[in-house]
């Protein structure tokens, strides 16, 4: 099974969400990340959905979404080809004796603390999903007390967009009458 990247634009509406899911539930597909946010247009959402899976089901599984009315428009993104990130934040024990060397691992790997205790650092880094994998490992004897890590989020490379051309007319709200 490999890894595969969907970018989604929906329709920013209520239960796409669940809808998109339950159709990858109903095919027994693990999502590994999924990251929802708005985009440049008000009415529009976008989905950065991770899966592990071959490529037939996943051929299936686009041609079901695509038959969703919300689905807008369905681009796989290759590895080569985007820019994918994902964000986390690290609460690391920092004692005086090791602060030094907390604050030099997170200077190596351009993180940034954002809180600071007598007794721990929390530290914010973005980066791909093997940065983020080695900058774990070497905070590790450290001792981490709590992480979060946010789903990958992804946009191709290059001046095109996704939604340059939905390959299905969004209906844009017209502007109030003046009275």
């Amino acid at each position: 099974m490999d890894k595969h990247t969907l970018s989604v634009l929906v329709e920013n509406k209520p239960g796409v969400l669940a809808r998109i899911a339950g159709l990858f539930s109903r095919r027994s597909f693990n999502i590994e990340s999924l990251a929802v946010g708005p985009t440049e247009h008000a009415e529009i959402s976008r989905m950065t959905i991770v899966v592990d899976v071959d490529e037939v089901p996943l051929e299936q599984v686009t041609k079901q979404l695509n038959k969703l009315v919300e689905v807008i428009k369905i681009v796989e993104l290759e590895e080569r080809a985007s820019v994918q990130r994902e964000i986390m934040l690290v609460k690391v024990s920092a004692t005086a004796a090791n602060r030094g060397e907390v604050l030099d691992t997170v200077q190596l790997f351009r993180a940034k603390v954002i809180d600071v205790a007598p007794d721990a650092l929390t530290v914010q880094v973005t980066g791909n999903a093997d940065k983020l994998a080695d900058f774990l490992r070497v905070l590790e004897p450290f001792g981490i007390r709590e992480l979060v890590q946010s789903g990958a989020i992804a946009i191709g490379r290059g001046a095109r967009s996704i939604s340059e051309r939905p390959s299905r007319p969004v209906a844009v709200p017209a502007p109030p009458a003046a009275v």
